[in-house]
């Protein structure tokens, strides 16, 4: 008996372990399965993989011949465009030209710098593409700027004879954009003063849109610097006299300093300015041009009292305030000012200038033409230079060397 319970007991042990080896054979026969399944899966994925991108490749090379053409279409297309802005204006141009009318240039109510950087340097140059003889030309600005016109045009009409300048800023203020991209409801009313003071409306009309539309060509990269120097032509410039000229001493710098994006109105800059004006008052007597008036566009001037600081304010009017201020720098051993407006004009008259900001974002493509151009046209010196990096102390003593050595006169 006691035989027989062994003999169970050896055969359930037996049994136990037979089971367990079952199990743990078939466990790791299954681990197998699936590593083998990986393995396997893992070729055919690695296989796909190689003939996906073997495909990607060949399509990739076969499409890059094909982007970079549609690419270089693209290019071309907006070259082509390009170029026929420019055929256009160039077209416009000639036909004007062409009718032998009465041809009035403008009317010029925007900025004053880009009057004198592009808008008549521009009339300059279509002058002598499309032979324009002045005698037929009229010119119609603000300010009492004949002057800067002489060459163009025979005849000067001012804006603010037949508008008050009250009347004008508002309507100016009212236009969506400074720049006059094309013509507005002000233009068409100036035009009619013109008609007016012409006795007639049988004339064409030179519109500043289209030196605008031509530009900006070059102010937004589409064009090299070379596009300009082919459209313009840069021509010293001459004055009409406006003010005595005994009321003005007989040596000093003429200052123009106003608040522009290049030089923000902030109690940094105006402490700067102010020690830069002591700073030349104490070399030589400063000639301050602010006007006192709003006029052309959204620049107010900065105004600085002083014993040595003689404001120009009182010299002047609406109707004359450009030409006078033509006049004052053209007097002047040297011009400081606001990089813009009358800067521009100033190496243009003959007399040294600097050209102050502090923020350059507006300015690089203005700068490069007019660096370029005074230096063809050896007109005064033109320097432009950031406010926060100049010692106003030096700057003094710099115009006071240059006086004494008649390195600043005309």
């Amino acid at each position: 008996m006691a035989a027989h319970t062994a003999l169970k007991n050896l055969l359930l042990k037996g049994g136990r372990r037979l089971a367990g080896r079952t199990r743990w054979a078939s466990k790791v026969t299954w681990e197998a399965v699936k590593d083998a399944f990986h393995v396997v899966r893992g070729w055919i994925l690695g296989a796909r993989d190689v003939s996906v991108n073997a495909g990607k490749d060949v399509f990739r090379r076969a499409r890059r011949p094909v982007r970079r053409v549609q690419r270089r279409r693209r290019q071309l297309e907006e070259q082509w465009q390009h170029y026929r802005t420019e055929w256009a204006i160039e077209r416009e141009l000639e036909d004007v030209a062409l009718r032998d009318r009465t041809l009035v240039v403008g009317p010029w109510f925007s900025e004053v710098g880009f009057e004198t950087l592009y808008w008549i340097p521009f009339l300059q140059w279509a002058k002598l593409a499309f032979r324009l003889d002045p005698e037929r030309v009229v010119a119609v600005s603000r300010g009492g700027v004949a002057a800067w016109y002489q060459e163009i045009a025979a005849r000067y009409i001012d804006i603010w004879d037949g508008m008050e300048p009250a009347e004008f800023a508002a309507r100016n203020a009212a236009r969506p954009v400074t720049k006059q991209y094309e013509p507005s409801a002000l233009d068409r009313d100036i035009l009619d003063h013109v008609a007016r003071r012409l006795g007639t409306r049988d004339f064409d009309v030179i519109h500043p849109s289209l030196m605008y539309r031509l530009f900006t060509l070059y102010w937004t990269g589409q064009r090299a610097m070379g596009f300009v120097d082919t459209h313009t032509r840069f021509t010293r410039q001459s004055v009409v006299p406006t003010v005595d000229p005994a009321l003005l001493p007989r040596e000093y710098v003429a200052v123009k300093l106003y608040a522009a994006r290049s030089l923000p109105d902030t109690p940094d800059v105006r402490a700067r300015l102010r020690t830069l004006v002591t700073s030349l008052a104490e070399r030589l007597p400063v000639v301050l041009l602010d006007t006192g008036l709003v006029l052309q566009d959204d620049h107010e001037d900065y105004a600085f009292a002083s014993q040595d600081v003689i404001s120009a304010k009182r010299w002047m009017t609406p109707q004359n305030n450009l030409g006078a201020q033509t006049q004052i720098v053209a007097g002047a051993q040297a011009f400081v000012g606001t990089c813009g407006s009358i800067a521009w004009l100033a190496p243009r008259l003959g007399v040294d200038t600097s050209a102050l900001f502090v923020d350059p974002s507006w300015l690089h493509a203005h700068l490069a033409v007019a660096m370029r151009a005074y230096h063809k046209l050896e007109a005064g010196r033109f320097a432009a230079a950031d406010l926060r990096a100049l010692d106003p102390l030096q700057v003094g003593h710099l115009v006071a060397r240059a006086h004494t050595s008649q390195g600043l006169h005309p």
